[in-house]
């Protein structure tokens, strides 16, 4: 047993030492990255590959976001009356409150270092960053960007006439155009929209639900990874961990360290019992857990069927020589025979491209969604190993949904805060595009109202919305649920292009330079799509969990 033991603990280090050769290293440039959806509450929907602002973009597809649904560059997620969390590989978490919209305009990872460079085009998101040496991390919503560089947290509102960053924990660079602004735990920044100078440095205002939410949110997450982190022989991170701790159980297994199980399951149980697929241009197939737990086990690891006690999941990869373990759109091997298309859990030893070792324990019959809970076929049938299903052979579980509601609303600053405010149709509180702020239409002469003058901004079309005003303490007095339509609040124009990131070692230069990268960027510094292929999905980077 002792010599049984060492075999597969010398065999596991041989297979991590080739698939590092296998998979791009960190001295690659320009690799697309995939980050997780990991919270759903309500109403969220996402689209991808948009041009410009998903909201005005005509040919968007707006698709129904579910649970672990994997994020890659060009990627926009808007939720309408719900909220959503997105938990990056290391540890960096993005919060959505409701009717936000945020783009994942840049991830990609240059010589090792995470590039991250996030577009905020409407409402109200907090952001808690946890970056490595050389990476860089960017949010830009109205006029201006945050940068951080270090461990923080902060929230940015971005709403028709303005802009506003608090800052929670640590510090950020707030970048408008050429001129940069810090601030520390403890501020809050506020500009109006077109207005340099206009920019407002306050203290932060009091913590509202949202700000609730987050907290809670932030602590669960943290305190769970951490305790889940010491089941692994690596300080290295992946998002999902801290799900494990909390649903289900580690135990140890001869030659393979502790693997984990799920709560709840008896020995019939097998993986790939409760998801689906869903189906990416730039990724292929990709399997979708639908429970909580269900990023980690079907993306890294593999899977272990132990006699009298049924499958486990091995965090294969996690602790062999310091490596950024490889993302995968299943920890599964696909196999067919005939016209039979199937799969079977991928085994820690596995070889690409050779019959799974997991084989002998039965084949997943797929067809149409997910893959069915009887086990058939045994490793005596002629399966053979297939390495992507065609487009046509599964059916995606994503359903199609309609384009999230353009919300009006204005931020109003004070001395010490800001306060928002939302618009619906039957409000006489009107955006002046000349004097670029919200006046009572009411009061004004009737020659001289928003609706008789030509707008300097475009309209967008949109419903009325039953947000809720957000009170701060000290702000002055508008009337709650005040509203009017979109298209008589136009919008300022804003450019909301983020910035490149600074010339620093690991990025390579300015994008759209000389550097190795060059060539997967447009000459605008937006990314050409991500052209990573199905079977070489870029490496999740390493780091410290929170």
């Amino acid at each position: 047993m002792v010599f049984r033991s060492f075999f597969r603990s010398i065999l596991l280090s041989l297979l991590a030492l080739l698939l590092a050769g296998a998979y791009p290293t960190a001295a690659d440039s320009s690799h697309a990255r995939i980050i997780r959806l990991s919270l759903v509450q309500g109403d969220v929907r996402f689209t991808r590959d948009t041009h410009g602002d998903s909201l005005t973009d005509q040919k968007a597809v707006w698709e129904t976001a579910v649970l672990n649904l994997p994020i890659r560059q060009g990627y926009v997620v808007a939720t309408d009356n719900g909220r959503a969390e997105v938990e990056f590989e290391n540890g960096a978490m993005a919060f959505l409150n409701e009717n936000t919209v945020l783009e994942f305009y840049d991830l990609s990872l240059d010589n090792g270092a995470r590039t991250t460079r996030l577009v905020l085009r409407q409402g109200t998101a907090s952001f808690y960053v946890n970056p490595a040496s050389d990476d860089y991390f960017s949010v830009t919503g109205g006029d201006f960007t945050v940068e951080a560089s270090g461990r923080t947290s902060f929230r940015m509102d971005n709403f028709d006439d303005g802009s506003n960053v608090n800052v929670l924990k640590g510090y950020v660079n707030v970048r408008q155009k050429d001129n940069t602004t810090p601030l520390e735990k403890g501020q809050s920044l506020t500009m109006r929209a077109g207005d340099a100078s206009s920019v407002n440095i306050g203290r932060l205002p009091e913590s509202d639900d949202f700000d609730h939410w987050v907290a809670g949110r932030e602590d669960s997450v943290v305190t769970a990874t951490t305790a889940a982190m010491q089941y692994t022989s690596s300080p290295y991170y992946s998002s999902g961990f801290g799900d494990l701790y909390t649903y289900g159980s580690w135990y140890p297994v001869a030659g393979y360290g502790n693997c984990w199980r799920p709560y709840g399951v008896g020995l019939g149980w097998s993986p790939f019992d409760y998801g689906n697929w869903y189906f990416d241009p730039f990724i292929g197939w990709s399997f979708i857990g639908y429970q909580p737990w269900g990023w980690l086990p079907y993306h890294f690891g593999g899977w272990i069927f132990e006699p009298g006690f049924g499958w486990v999941w091995a965090p294969t990869g996690f602790g062999v020589w310091n490596r950024r373990v490889p993302w995968r759109p299943v920890t599964a091997v696909w196999v067919h025979s005939g016209g039979t298309l199937g799969l079977v859990p991928a085994h820690p030893l596995d070889v690409r491209g050779r019959k799974p070792l997991n084989l002998g324990q039965g084949v997943m019959p797929v067809s149409g969604g997910g893959a069915s809970v009887s086990v058939a076929g045994n490793s005596s049938t002629n399966w053979k190993v297939l390495k992507q299903p065609s487009r046509e052979a599964l059916v995606s579980s994503v359903a199609a949904s309609s384009p999230p509601a353009r919300l009006s609303r204005t931020v109003l600053a004070g001395n010490t805060a800001s306060r928002v405010v939302t618009l619906k149709k039957d409000s006489s509180i009107a955006y002046d595009p000349h004097e670029h702020r919200f006046v009572n239409n009411n009061a004004l002469p009737p020659e001289t109202r928003t609706e008789n003058r030509p707008a300097d901004g475009h309209a967008e079309n949109a419903g009325v919305s039953t947000a809720t005003a957000t009170r701060v303490p000290g702000a002055a007095t508008v009337p709650e649920r005040a509203g009017i339509s979109t298209a008589m609040v136009p919008r300022p124009p804003r450019n909301m292009t983020p910035p490149s990131p600074p010339r620093a070692s690991g990025f390579g230069g300015d994008r759209g330079g000389s550097s190795a990268s060059s060539s997967r960027w447009s000459a605008s510094g937006r990314s050409s799509a991500p052209s990573a292929p199905a079977s070489h999905p870029a490496p999740a980077p390493s780091g410290h969990p929170h």
